[in-house]
């Protein structure tokens, strides 16, 4: 379960993303596709000399969106980002720096991904001066994000290793020193992101587990794991069915992890399910962000009671369902606030 003090009861959270601004990145260009696997520096509006300082300036409006709006459980917004996982993963040694590979994505089709020529090493901090830039400006318990190893060797080409395996638990090393540094630098949360557990569970049955454990290995502090069905709005179209179910789960309360975080509003998810992680605390999300219809707080509340027929309010986060920086920074305000006032009704009734 999670050991992060302080905390109220039922306390909210974003997963990972918030809306960057238009002045910032080209969101046209970015929702007309999947999350970039290499670098897409031709999305930022900026040029290069100051696009350090203005997403350093986007950062800081995510964290004052949040405050105002309560959130309990700050993140970065990952406004520095083109994609969660593609700033970490083309930043570690090992990866081609001339070659693009190709892999398929979850949804059957070939893309441009890191090219792995040799060992995957990390040679110093990566995201750790972000880290230290919400650390610093947030009084609240923050959190930021990482790409796991299984997905970040889902998303190569293995031009090196001998198998799979061998290359997730390079990636778990190098995810274990930069999980350390943020740690160090003040972080009260760190977030592994891991969709593909749920896109390639049978995969994932083979060794994501053990990856997980050397990502984890050492280390002290409290830490989640998101996995998802995609972003509701890229190569979907909003009102897309998901699946009703989590093919890789249960296999995690196994892990260290203290923290699941799941996709529950879109997928009309059977909170049923959370039986099946007696001893995770949940992140749960509850807004369907498929759809541009703000949820009421009555909404919001009837969720997490649902939720709470499973689950102690103990062991209970509260949070959107993942992909909120495709939506205007205005529908994404909505939508939080709703959350923290259906939130606020829920723990009314906890009294």
């Amino acid at each position: 379960m999670s050991k992060l003090p302080g905390l109220p009861i039922l306390p909210t959270t974003i997963v990972g993303s918030y809306p960057q601004p238009d002045w910032l990145i080209d969101r046209e260009r970015l929702k007309a596709s999947l999350p970039p696997r290499v670098r897409a520096e031709t999305l930022w509006r900026i040029p290069a000399p100051w696009l350090a300082d203005a997403q350093e300036a986007a950062t800081l409006m995510a964290i004052r969106d949040q405050e105002e709006l309560g959130i309990d459980i700050i993140g970065d917004g990952e406004m520095r980002r083109e994609s969660y996982s593609n700033r970490l993963a083309t930043a570690l040694s090992g990866i081609d720096p001339d070659r693009h590979g190709t892999a398929i994505d979850r949804t059957g089709n070939a893309n441009p991904v890191p090219l792995v020529s040799g060992p995957i090493r990390r040679t110093g901090p990566i995201e750790a001066q972000d880290a230290a830039f919400l650390r610093r400006h947030s009084r609240r318990p923050v959190k930021l994000t990482l790409p796991g190893p299984f997905t970040m060797t889902q998303q190569a080409e293995n031009g090196y290793y001998p198998d799979a395996r061998a290359m997730a638990l390079d990636y778990a090393d190098a995810v274990n020193a930069e999980v350390r540094d943020l740690f160090a630098a003040g972080v009260d949360v760190v977030q592994l992101d891991e969709p593909y557990l749920q896109a390639r569970a049978d995969e994932a049955r083979h060794y994501s587990l053990e990856a997980l454990a050397r990502a984890l290995d050492g280390v002290e502090g409290t830490t989640a794991l998101h996995i998802c069905f995609g972003y509701a709005l890229v190569h979907q179209g909003a009102g897309t069915a998901k699946p009703k179910a989590y093919d890789f789960l249960a296999e995690l309360n196994q892990s260290a992890i203290d923290v699941i975080s799941i996709e529950a509003a879109q997928p009309g998810l059977d909170p049923a399910i959370l039986a099946e992680l007696p001893d995770k605390t949940i992140m749960y999300g509850v807004l369907d962000l498929s759809t541009p219809e703000v949820e009421t707080p009555e909404v919001v509340a009837a969720r997490i009671r649902d939720a709470l027929r499973y689950v102690d309010p103990e062991r209970l986060w509260i949070a959107p369902d993942c992909g909120m920086k495709y939506h205007s920074r205005e529908l994404a305000q909505a939508k939080l606030q709703a959350m923290v006032d259906g939130t606020a009704l829920a723990r009314a009734e906890l009294k």
